[in-house]
């Protein structure tokens, strides 16, 4: 056994193939994703995914712009979890988004998909602690969504 592990990693390395993102911001991936652009999307969240999404393109520099990807946010929040008193212990966040991926010079959709990811949040006495939790997970879930849709 411990003869044929090195001869199977040996044999991977002639076998032509190579990591998708080899070399870095100037690998063939990131030169790609630098030539999306992405329109302002309305809405906080929109601000939010637009930023993300921008922030993981351009981590290979700047390119010109070949495709471009418009993308349309739902974001709904819904009280779950009612006690005795109708008072809501658990509030769940969902941000699902709609996007297409557009050929700028030809405006043929190239992808047209949808993708989403939800938070849930705790609901306590403190009206500021429940703010400040629904902000932190818009943001986490704006991160996400932008993460899904790269990966797509």
């Amino acid at each position: 056994m411990r003869i044929l592990a090195p001869i199977l990693l040996l044999a991977l390395t002639g076998c032509g193939l190579q990591p998708m993102y080899a070399g870095g911001g100037s690998g063939a991936v990131a030169q790609g994703l630098a030539g999306i652009e992405v329109p302002a999307i309305e809405g906080r969240s929109g601000w939010l995914v637009r930023n993300a999404l921008t922030d993981r393109f351009r981590a290979g520099g700047a390119a010109a712009t070949r495709y471009r990807l418009d993308v349309r946010l739902d974001e709904k929040l819904e009280g779950l979890g009612a006690l005795g008193n109708d008072i809501v212990a658990r509030e769940r966040l969902t941000l699902r988004a709609r996007y297409q991926l557009v050929d700028a010079a030809t405006g043929s959709i190239l992808l047209d998909a949808t993708d989403g990811t939800d938070a849930g949040i705790d609901v306590v006495s403190s009206e500021y602690a429940v703010i400040a939790a629904e902000q932190s997970a818009e943001e986490r879930l704006a991160k996400a969504l932008a993460d899904r849709i790269t990966a797509r």
